[in-house]
């Protein structure tokens, strides 16, 4: 059987080298010339708990139960559509190693991968550590992997999520101001400078960790026979992104070694998150445990030009505050359409706490957002003009909306029926707050 690698980082969109970042990541450079680069991977979702879990599923969040944040009360229906489950009962060994963000918080490593289903749970202790810390948290993790790797233990085939804490906040202290190419939907000011620099300092000590796991699987004689697997669960924690369905909300790094496929390929199709359970299931010849969402796309490691999707869908739920979004992205436009009709500013709350936050501040509190967006993304890959009101661009429109609709029809989106009512344990944030983490501003619901 064929080993597989899990690898995944907080918060990074396609902040790397790779996607023509200007940032210091020389291993997954590396990597990335041996892998298959994926350049049009989409996220179901911009926020950390529903992405994840609908990778690891299969399933569109509001099909897999997991609404919102699963710090905040939000959980899977069942568990064991988790991805674990599958390799559980085709006689892998399964273990976690660092984050997860499908149960509980994603800092608690046992009690989350007791209730997930691995069988085992690498990661080192985190008591003590403050966010700024736990860049520590994933070296100590990164050394526990290797030193399992070495075992005899791990001469049986295996299923490993190595997880990453790195780029989300806090990053660490840095004085210096980033000196790259600012990503084109972000503000060239010296506040977004100074925080895109403790990213880049985040992500190069993330880095070094991914180097190090891939020499280790190398040196273990185990690199030419593990399918490895390297994604983030989202955009980049800014204003505009995260959030988000605009791309920088739902575009994601995906590059991925599979033995026996061509490497050092560059795929330009679309490809979602939700196909990654079912395409795995493909590769290693595994019967599907139960009804997916996603399609299959692992013709593309033989036939990187063939299509398999002529679109992607992503939706927003619940982040620290309830605002329903849903997209439907093709090569060439993108639809998005709000449902909060009684809210149209602007949601802060679900932009994170940060300088640039600060920065663009005075400028969104005054903002109100479009509810229909429709951008031609040959023109405008950056979505920054609206053409919902052009008449131009009316057939268009008609044609987006008709096929958002049968997607939200053909996955029973609970929006058609109206506004998600929230339920006991949930945690959520009223749409009027700036800072979700004030006691004072932030206003907590909780059934």
């Amino acid at each position: 059987m064929t080993n597989v690698v899990y690898i995944h980082t907080h918060d990074s969109g396609r902040f790397f080298s790779p996607y023509g970042a200007e940032v210091f990541t020389p291993n997954l450079e590396q990597f990335a010339a041996d892998a298959c680069v994926f350049t049009n991977a989409y996220c179901t979702s911009p926020t950390c708990s529903p992405s994840r879990s609908a990778l690891v599923s299969g399933r569109y969040p509001h099909n897999n139960g997991m609404l919102g944040l699963a710090n905040r009360g939000f959980k899977l229906n069942d568990y064991r559509e988790h991805l674990v489950h599958l390799f559980n009962s085709n006689g892998y060994q399964t273990l976690l190693c660092g984050v997860q963000h499908e149960a509980g918080r994603y800092v608690e490593h046992e009690q989350g991968a007791a209730i997930i289903g691995y069988q085992r749970d690498l990661s080192a202790d985190n008591q003590g550590l403050s966010e700024k810390q736990l860049v520590e948290w994933d070296q100590a993790n990164v050394r526990n992997c290797t030193k399992w790797l070495s075992s005899e233990e791990a001469k049986k085939p295996f299923f490993l999520s190595m997880g990453f804490f790195a780029t989300h906040r806090e990053y660490p202290d840095t004085d210096d101001s980033f000196t790259g190419k600012i990503p084109p939907y972000l503000q060239d000011c010296e506040a977004v400078r100074r925080d895109l620099q403790g990213h880049a300092a985040s992500l190069k000590h993330f880095d070094t960790c991914f180097g190090q796991l891939i020499q280790a699987l190398k040196e273990n004689h185990m690199y030419e026979d593990t399918i490895l697997l390297f994604t983030t669960d989202h955009g980049i924690p800014y204003p505009m992104a995260k959030c988000t369905l605009y791309d920088a909300g739902i575009g994601v790094a995906l590059m991925m070694r599979v033995p026996g496929k061509k490497q050092g390929i560059v795929c330009d199709e679309l490809v979602s998150q939700v196909d990654l359970y079912p395409s795995l299931c493909s590769l290693l010849k595994l019967d599907l445990e139960h009804e997916v969402d996603g399609v299959d796309f692992s013709a593309l490691f033989d036939h990187p030009n063939q299509a398999v999707r002529e679109a992607v869908f992503a939706e927003v739920n619940f982040h620290t505050s309830y605002e329903p979004i849903r997209c439907i992205r093709t090569k060439t436009a993108k639809l998005i359409r709000y449902y909060d009709e009684e809210w149209r500013q602007l949601n802060l709350s679900n932009i994170d706490n940060s300088i640039s936050k600060e920065a663009y501040l005075k400028q969104l509190e005054d903002s109100k957002k479009d509810m229909v967006q429709l951008y031609d993304l040959r023109k405008d890959p950056y979505e920054q003009h609206n053409l919902a009101d052009d008449e131009a661009y009316q057939s268009l429109l008609e044609e987006m909306d008709a096929k958002l609709l049968k997607w939200q029809q053909d996955f029973h989106d609970p929006l058609l029926k109206g506004p998600i009512a929230l339920q006991a344990g949930w945690i959520v944030n009223k749409g009027s707050c700036i800072d979700p983490k004030s006691k004072n501003s932030c206003d907590f619901i909780q059934k």
